[in-house]
């Protein structure tokens, strides 16, 4: 059996609340960067927006399923919203790095992507593609170092990044230490505008998962239900000594490589291909199919988001930036070895 024949089966079940509270974060997240991309058009965001539409499933897959209270650790992409909101993230976190506020996590330091809490388990994201890997790894091996066990620690890249150097030496080194990384790579077919036919020659990208070492899964990526099977089978191998696991799901990013790009690149044929389908809209469908929730529930359920999202961003518009004559611009105190205010 290969590698990305591997099957999501067992006995992983997920009930019609998890998947009820999984819609509600794709939807979360897309109203959200929906909110932001609108924000952007209209000259209210400095730097530029990357939005996961099309990707929130997968990303979700992931990030709502590791457990903090575990020492989980998660290392999330510019598309991953709704992972890093699974995760913990709070929407004003986000709202609040976007928009510049002195109240955010970064302090309005930092682009509106390079964000993250690594004390409360989620490193900053860094644009070197491939480069955070080597983080989470590095942050495993120091529970390690410390005794402790139990943990799993999840990474985000997509199928550009594993054209890297850095992808390569990041999963070879997980896979000899056997370390309990959930790697999740997001075959959205363009890196950037570079389709992956221009980069890699397999068959599938987790094909590759037998070279390292690894076991290795290939999912329908815009299938919510697929993605929550698979990322919990793949978490629990992981927590219980089976080294690294190779989620790959196939998608199409259904917008451009940020908000500033129209993705003319993108031929029509993919967009009505196989990979090409919202999976928002396919999970409300199997809500309603499945009889998890009625009209009236989904309808409130997404009522009472689009109102969050509005008040969040209503308060962090409010909030001052960060002011160069006050501001403490250190990262670190080398004192203390923690973040100050003057």
């Amino acid at each position: 059996m290969s590698a990305r024949d591997f099957p999501a089966t067992g006995s992983v079940t997920i009930s019609a609340d998890a998947f009820v509270r999984a819609y509600r974060g794709v939807f979360t997240a897309r109203t959200f960067e929906d909110k932001i991309s609108a924000l952007y058009r209209g000259g209210k965001i400095v730097g530029g927006v990357y939005v996961g539409r099309g990707q929130e499933a997968f990303s979700y897959g992931l990030g709502g399923q590791l457990d903090r209270s575990l020492g989980d650790v998660y290392s999330p992409l510019i598309r991953d919203q709704a992972g890093r909101g699974a995760f913990g993230e709070s929407l004003l976190d986000a709202a609040r790095t976007y928009l510049g506020s002195v109240e955010g996590p970064m302090r309005g330091r930092d682009g509106n992507i390079h964000r993250g809490r690594p004390a409360e388990g989620m490193p900053a994201m860094i644009s070197h593609l491939g480069a955070s890997i080597s983080v989470i790894n590095g942050m495993l091996m120091a529970k390690r170092f410390r005794g402790l066990s139990g943990f799993v620690g999840g990474a985000s890249a997509g199928d550009g990044a594993t054209s890297t150097g850095a992808f390569h030496e990041a999963l070879n080194q997980a896979a000899v230490e056997k370390l309990p990384l959930v790697l999740a790579v997001a075959d959205n077919q363009f890196a950037y505008s570079t389709p992956t036919s221009h980069q890699y020659a397999c068959a599938d990208l987790a094909d590759r998962a037998a070279g390292y070492g690894v076991t290795g899964y290939s999912i329908d990526g815009t299938d919510l239900m697929e993605c929550l099977l698979t990322f919990r089978q793949a978490i629990a191998r992981a927590r219980a000594g089976g080294g690294p696991q190779l989620v790959v799901g196939k998608l199409l990013r259904l917008s451009g490589h940020g908000e500033h790009d129209d993705a003319s690149y993108v031929p029509e044929e993919a967009r009505a291909g196989k990979w090409g389908g919202d999976c928002l809209a396919l999970a409300r469908e199997r809500v309603l199919a499945e009889g998890y929730a009625d009209e009236t529930a989904l309808l409130a359920l997404e009522e009472e988001v689009q109102e969050l999202v509005e008040t969040t961003v209503a308060t962090v518009q409010g909030e001052e930036a960060p002011d160069p004559a006050r501001e403490n611009w250190r990262t670190l105190s080398t004192a203390r070895l923690a973040e100050g205010h003057f």
